[in-house]
């Protein structure tokens, strides 16, 4: 190559380029690394170099020149280039590669604007000091590609307009934990920030969106999901629609509850006008959610909800078709399907489903989330009194529909809202639970608004965060990062900011959490286990059963130190009822691995000393904080031992954990022969879990006739989920020949925004 080319420093001033420099950075970037090259890396960068190249360019073209190189024979480039991204992204944070010590980077910062001034008010530069000693920065080279540029493209703290990023990974991580913990008494609270800094900046823990992106900057508003629900009035319908505005800007991803509103054609004003249903005011929800950018951390989301009775849902079940016309179609929400025993039994035997207005039916919309014997009852009796507008169609026709829309669109979600309810950790005729949110594993109480202030409704929030399983390598090493999470988030709850009256008392009264876990297709590899044979069957029930165990524990200690919950009483277990009491039973028939923890005694410490926090479970999607952790999503298989994610940051390339140790022993997602053993998972795990799980059916039309999966396949995963007692399913996905190209090493995907991380996902 010409060494005699010329570089354009920021300055304007030109220089020739020092290739010997360059050398120097990559080499630097490869030790300790296997199969990398340092000259091939040179070779491919030097082809792509011109006079006058800006050093920016030159920073940019050695990191993708690297990252191109990632690929299963040789995966550990995608460290190569990730500790390069590390070395440009610190000359632009700090203008050197060395980082600045904390307290002198916490007072720019606090400067100007970027970070919380409270930092600086309840920390001393002596403690400050004590934090710097914590951080290792080393930690920072151990990021993949993928993670860098998603810290770079979501959680470090930058000017979005600009691009110019202001800090460095493991600064976000202690300032997180010294954030969370500040309202520890002083003697106690440095321990517990170096604890929790160790278990996030070593992926033990993984945080979710809205707390990377969030906690130390001035915005206060960091719960990943929000449940409001709508009632039946035009006040309820403007009250749900400003506090979805309110929360959207404030990077919540979103349920609504739109079960309530009464059909098209049903009488308003004793009969002075005819009611226009629902499209009106699902179009009024999907303007109100798309109405915010969320600060370029991610758009918009919603999912609403509304039971398969409803007079109009022949109409509901279609909006996001691409068929049809704007007047008809609302593409922008997502939708849950709610159903419940009664339904599947009417499909089961070949018979009717009754639809009705809400409004028609006095009783019969609280029963089917309150009491199932009762709904039934008013059920039966509303079809057999022809006073009654009521529209009748075959179950197998209506739930054909509903699964068609399903496959289609792969965003027709269902909810099952007795297993909800009668599997719960709340008592469902005080606190029935009436939906879910943006990704389906959100399962708390709310009540409908009748104005922004109302001090009767409830708007849910749920915190979120996850245990990394295969950073652990023994079950009892989850009871200390339990306690860590379980406190972070519980101190988080009163950190945050509440714009709506109804958030503030029910998360203040519930103090809802919901910790799941990353990396579950790792653990099942290093255990030698598969997702689809049952061979993972058992140690999926030891391992859940320990974490809710822990979590559990973990809350009870926390209510001995500060008090239960105030609405602990409005739980079932404050009753000393536990999920080993109220799951499905025909788990047994798929699992015979007996409880190892001690629960009696559990029991009964929960009885006595109450729980801090109404729930502590949630298994939520980890799109893009599992990539940061360099683990695999949430408790989904890999798509493919490398995964290429298409996002506004290019091309990411991203191997799976333990390649090299465990690349054999991964299930693949399109290797599984059919959705059989994951639904038996996803059963086990919500006999432990008390929220709810997002978990997706996956369908490879190649496997059946005519490319075409029959629609009793689909019935069928859905029977088995309910009877296994799955409260909630997900996506559906479908492989796609043109991504997925039928190769299991690589799958190329479009990013999945998080939902915890995202607008729910972790």
């Amino acid at each position: 190559m010409n060494s005699n080319l010329k570089v354009t420093k920021r300055s304007g001033e030109r220089e020739t380029i020092d290739l010997d420099k360059i050398h120097r950075v990559i080499t630097w970037a490869a030790r300790d690394l296997k199969n990398v090259s340092v000259s091939e890396v040179e070779l491919r960068s030097h082809l792509q170099f011109f006079d006058g190249i800006p050093t920016e360019a030159i920073h940019e073209t050695i990191i993708k020149a690297a990252a191109d190189l990632i690929s299963p024979e040789s995966p550990d480039y995608q460290f190569l280039s990730a500790r390069l991204a590390i070395f440009h992204l610190r000359k632009k944070a700090f203008g050197q590669f060395e980082p600045p010590k904390l307290y002198d980077h916490v007072v720019n910062l606090v400067e100007m604007g970027k970070y919380d001034a409270h930092i600086l008010h309840d920390y001393s530069r002596e403690e400050l000091d004590i934090l710097d000693g914590y951080i290792d920065h080393w930690r920072d080279m151990d990021f993949s590609y993928a993670a860098v540029k998603q810290l770079e493209g979501k959680y470090l703290v930058q000017n979005r307009v600009t691009h110019e990023i202001y800090e460095s990974a493991q600064f976000l991580y202690i300032l997180v934990a010294a954030c969370l913990f500040a309202n520890y008494p002083r003697e106690t609270r440095l321990s517990y920030i170096k604890r929790f800094y160790d278990a996030v900046s070593t992926f033990k823990i993984s945080l979710p969106t809205p707390i990377m992106a969030g906690v130390r900057t001035p915005t206060r508003q960091f719960s990943s999901c929000v449940l409001i629900e709508c009632g039946d009035s035009l006040d309820s319908i403007n009250a749900t629609s400003s506090s979805i505005v309110k929360y959207v800007s404030q990077r919540a991803g979103i349920g609504i509850n739109a079960g309530r509103i009464r059909a098209l054609g049903s009488p308003i004003r004793g009969g002075e006008a005819f009611h226009t249903g629902c499209l009106p005011f699902f179009k009024y929800f999907q303007t109100a959610v798309k109405s915010c950018s969320q600060g370029g951390v991610r758009g918009g989301a919603a999912t609403l909800f509304y039971p398969i009775w409803h007079l109009e849902v022949e109409s509901l079940l279609v909006l996001k078709n691409n068929r049809g016309v704007e007047d008809n179609r609302i593409r922008h929400l997502d939708y849950g399907v709610q159903l419940n025993k009664l339904m599947y039994q009417r499909l089961i035997k070949g018979g009717v489903i009754s639809l009705f207005s809400p409004s028609d039916v006095p009783g019969l919309y609280d029963a089917f989330f309150e009491d199932q014997d009762e709904f039934d009852r008013l059920y039966l009796q509303y079809e057999a009194d022809p006073s009654i507008r009521k529209k009748q169609i075959k179950a197998s026709e209506l739930f054909g529909l509903m699964m068609q829309e399903r496959a289609s669109t792969g965003r027709i979600y269902i909810q099952n809202v007795d297993h909800c309810n009668t599997h719960s950790p709340f008592d469902s005729k005080v606190a029935p639970i009436r939906q879910s949110n943006l990704c389906l594993e959100i399962a708390l109480p709310t009540k409908p608004l009748n104005n922004v202030n109302d001090p009767d409704g409830e708007i849910a929030l749920c915190t979120l965060s996850a245990l990394n399983l295969g950073a652990i390598k023994d079950l009892s090493e989850l009871e200390p990062l339990a306690d860590l999470a379980v406190r972070a988030l519980d101190n988080l709850l009163d950190y945050q900011d509440y714009p709506l009256i109804a958030a503030e008392k029910s998360s203040m009264n519930r103090r809802t959490l919901g910790i799941g876990v990353i990396n579950f297709a790792n653990y099942l590899a290093k255990e030698g286990v598969r997702y689809s044979d049952g061979s993972a069957n058992n140690i999926t029930h030891k391992t859940f059963e320990a974490i809710q165990y822990y979590l559990l524990k973990a809350s009870m200690n926390l209510a001995k130190e500060q008090g239960a919950c105030p609405a602990f009483h409005e739980t079932t277990y404050s009753q000393g009822v536990l999920p080993i009491d109220t799951y499905k039973r025909a788990l047994d028939g798929i699992c015979n691995e007996p409880l190892h923890m001690d629960w009696e005694t559990l029991r009964q410490d929960i009885v006595t000393h109450g729980l801090r926090n109404s729930t502590l479970s949630a298994l939520m999607p980890s799109e893009t904080s599992s990539q940061i952790s360099n683990a695999t999503n949430g408790i989904e298989p890999p798509r493919g031992l490398i995964s290429v994610k298409s996002s506004k940051d290019g091309q990411l390339k991203q191997v799976v954990p333990d390649f090299e140790k465990y690349q054999y022993s991964y299930e693949l997602l399109w290797q599984m022969p059919n959705n059989d053993g994951y639904i038996q998972l996803v059963g086990i795990m919500q006999k432990f879990v008390d929220q709810a799980i997002s978990a997706n059916t996956n369908y490879d039309p190649s496997r059946f006739p005519n490319q075409k999966v029959p629609m009793q396949v689909l019935l069928k995963d859905l029977l088995n989920a309910y009877k296994l007692g799955v409260k909630t399913l997900y996506y559906h996905n479908t492989r796609d020949g043109a991504s997925d190209n039928h190769d299991d090493m690589v799958s190329v995907e479009k990013e999945d925004d998080d939902c915890a991380g995202g607008a729910c996902k972790i």
